[in-house]
């Protein structure tokens, strides 16, 4: 109850100063404003709030003011698997999208195409929102209108933070190629057959860590697995944890330190994808 209560607050929190002044000058303009500043908020960001309220409210109703706090732990280390699995995808899949565009844009210069022709065509033909279509649509804009290329491609990883690094990449060769004369096809084949290399070695060491993710999350929940076998032999764990002052810092102890297991069994996954 304490958390939706809390929850209910943070969407009913008034405005700042400015906006205020503005709905005192235009009760109309006032109103547009709240309502878009509260329905704007970032869907990650309203999943986590939501998830967290919701798993602090039921575990607070089943284990008291500690059932509420590890509720909303639960919530959060949820929702930062659930992030961090997309975000691994979505690095996966913005990989494999360059190669395939830095293949097809490698193929396109070696048949003669002009640079900026050959960047709009694979540019038009690469999955859209990725950094290989902002990417090479940039640098056919640069290359028409006699900019910088290399520019243009750092400037077009504002639009794919997740691609950063790939698009830095190619803004190097891209460099190295006008500096010292050396054939555009060729640098950028070299960074092609790194990108895909780099793409099947992290898909491998994602596939083997699969199974340390998974051994992770079942040793994680065995001490659920224990307070309802507690329970079914009637030990009474439940009670004791929901009602008892010792109960109640055992149960918030027990649940830090699994999170912090789970979250280190995390950072090591991590550390050596990196590696």
């Amino acid at each position: 109850m304490t958390s939706l209560v809390l929850l209910a607050a943070v969407f009913a929190w008034p405005p700042g100063s400015a906006a205020r002044l503005r709905a005192a000058r235009c009760p109309q303009a006032g109103r547009v404003a709240w309502t878009a500043r509260w329905w704007m908020v970032p869907s990650r960001h309203l999943r986590v709030i939501v998830a967290t309220a919701g798993s602090a409210a039921v575990c607070g109703l089943v284990l008291g003011v500690a059932g509420a706090v590890v509720g909303a732990l639960i919530g959060i280390a949820v929702t930062a698997r659930i992030r961090a699995r997309r975000q691994r995808a979505a690095e996966l899949g913005e990989y494999r999208a360059m190669s395939e565009a830095l293949g097809a844009l490698v193929a396109e210069l070696r048949a003669g195409a002009h640079p900026a022709a050959a960047a709009e065509s694979v540019a038009a033909d690469a999955p859209k929102g990725t950094a290989a279509a902002h990417g090479l649509r940039a640098v056919a804009a640069a290359v028409r209108l006699g900019g910088e290329p290399d520019a243009a491609l750092v400037d077009a990883s504002v639009h794919a933070p997740v691609a950063a690094d790939l698009l830095a990449r190619v803004a190097r060769a891209w460099r190295v190629a006008q500096a010292h004369g050396v054939p555009l096809a060729e640098v950028l084949d070299t960074v092609r057959r790194d990108v895909a290399e780099h793409t099947r070695f992290v898909g491998r060491l994602h596939a083997e860590l699969a199974g340390h993710r998974a051994s992770a999350a079942v040793l994680a929940g065995l001490p659920v697995l224990g307070i309802l076998l507690g329970e079914g032999m009637g030990a009474g764990p439940v009670g004791v944890l929901s009602s008892t002052p010792a109960g109640q810092v055992l149960l918030v102890v027990g649940s830090l330190l699994i999170f912090a297991g789970t979250a280190w069994s995390e950072r090591l996954a991590r550390r050596a994808v990196v590696t």
